[in-house]
Protein backbone atom coordinates (compact mmCIF):
# COMPACT_ATOMS: atom_id res chain seq x y z
CA UNK A 1 0.00 0.00 0.00
CA UNK A 2 1.55 3.50 -0.91
CA UNK A 3 1.20 6.59 1.16
CA UNK A 4 0.02 8.52 -1.45
CA UNK A 5 -1.68 8.28 -5.04
CA UNK A 6 -1.94 11.16 -7.36
CA UNK A 7 -5.46 10.63 -8.47
CA UNK A 8 -8.66 8.93 -6.44
CA UNK A 9 -9.12 6.65 -9.55
CA UNK A 10 -5.48 6.05 -9.39
CA UNK A 11 -5.75 4.52 -5.59
CA UNK A 12 -8.76 2.50 -5.93
CA UNK A 13 -7.30 0.60 -9.05
CA UNK A 14 -4.64 0.38 -6.77
CA UNK A 15 -6.06 -0.94 -3.48
CA UNK A 16 -8.29 -3.07 -5.70
CA UNK A 17 -5.87 -5.21 -6.64
CA UNK A 18 -4.18 -5.60 -3.83
CA UNK A 19 -7.10 -7.16 -2.40
CA UNK A 20 -9.62 -4.66 -0.92
CA UNK A 21 -12.43 -5.52 -3.47
CA UNK A 22 -15.66 -5.03 -1.15
CA UNK A 23 -17.50 -1.55 -1.50
CA UNK A 24 -18.44 -0.33 1.85
CA UNK A 25 -21.25 2.49 2.59
CA UNK A 26 -21.17 4.50 5.49
CA UNK A 27 -23.60 3.94 8.10
CA UNK A 28 -24.74 6.04 11.33
CA UNK A 29 -22.61 2.28 13.39
CA UNK A 30 -20.48 1.27 10.88
CA UNK A 31 -20.74 0.25 7.50
CA UNK A 32 -23.30 -1.60 4.59
CA UNK A 33 -21.36 -4.08 2.52
CA UNK A 34 -22.75 -3.58 -0.76
CA UNK A 35 -22.38 -6.60 -2.53
CA UNK A 36 -23.25 -8.99 0.67
CA UNK A 37 -25.93 -7.20 1.09
CA UNK A 38 -24.64 -7.15 5.36
CA UNK A 39 -23.88 -4.39 8.06
CA UNK A 40 -20.36 -4.58 9.49
CA UNK A 41 -20.51 -2.45 12.87
CA UNK A 42 -17.76 -0.02 13.99
CA UNK A 43 -16.57 -2.32 16.85
CA UNK A 44 -15.29 -4.56 14.02
CA UNK A 45 -13.53 -2.36 11.26
CA UNK A 46 -9.55 -1.72 11.34
CA UNK A 47 -9.08 1.26 8.88
CA UNK A 48 -5.22 0.33 7.48
CA UNK A 49 -5.20 3.65 5.24
CA UNK A 50 -6.54 6.71 5.34
CA UNK A 51 -6.14 8.95 1.50
CA UNK A 52 -7.62 12.18 1.27
CA UNK A 53 -7.90 13.79 -2.44
CA UNK A 54 -9.11 17.45 -2.51
CA UNK A 55 -10.97 19.55 -5.84
CA UNK A 56 -8.41 21.29 -8.41
CA UNK A 57 -11.09 24.73 -8.51
CA UNK A 58 -12.17 24.29 -4.97
CA UNK A 59 -10.18 23.01 -1.74
CA UNK A 60 -13.74 22.28 -0.06
CA UNK A 61 -14.37 19.76 -2.52
CA UNK A 62 -12.46 16.89 -1.24
CA UNK A 63 -13.05 13.18 -0.86
CA UNK A 64 -11.51 10.66 1.86
CA UNK A 65 -10.93 7.10 0.49
CA UNK A 66 -10.36 4.37 3.62
CA UNK A 67 -8.93 0.97 2.75
CA UNK A 68 -10.64 -1.05 5.79
CA UNK A 69 -10.04 -4.71 7.26
CA UNK A 70 -12.91 -6.28 8.86
CA UNK A 71 -12.70 -8.80 12.09
CA UNK A 72 -14.07 -11.30 9.88
CA UNK A 73 -10.67 -10.59 7.55
CA UNK A 74 -12.95 -8.48 4.55
CA UNK A 75 -11.29 -6.03 2.64
CA UNK A 76 -12.90 -3.23 1.16
CA UNK A 77 -12.83 1.02 0.51
CA UNK A 78 -15.24 2.97 2.00
CA UNK A 79 -15.41 6.60 -0.43
CA UNK A 80 -16.60 9.34 1.51
CA UNK A 81 -16.92 12.32 -0.67
CA UNK A 82 -17.32 15.24 2.10
CA UNK A 83 -15.70 14.07 5.15
CA UNK A 84 -17.11 11.95 8.20
CA UNK A 85 -17.84 15.13 9.63
CA UNK A 86 -20.73 15.71 7.36
CA UNK A 87 -23.04 13.60 8.51
CA UNK A 88 -24.83 11.83 11.29
CA UNK A 89 -22.39 9.33 12.31
CA UNK A 90 -22.12 7.17 15.97
CA UNK A 91 -18.92 8.74 18.40
CA UNK A 92 -17.78 4.76 17.90
CA UNK A 93 -17.91 5.42 13.69
CA UNK A 94 -16.20 8.86 13.79
CA UNK A 95 -13.59 7.47 16.29
CA UNK A 96 -12.44 4.84 13.71
CA UNK A 97 -12.48 7.06 10.92
CA UNK A 98 -10.58 9.79 12.85
CA UNK A 99 -7.45 11.14 10.48
CA UNK A 100 -4.40 11.32 12.86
Amino acid sequence: MKNAYDTLSEAIAALKEEGFTEDYNLHDKGVHNQRKNSHIPAGDLNVLKVYRFEGNTNPDDNTVLYAIETAQGEKGLLLDAYGVYAGNVSKEMLDKLRIH
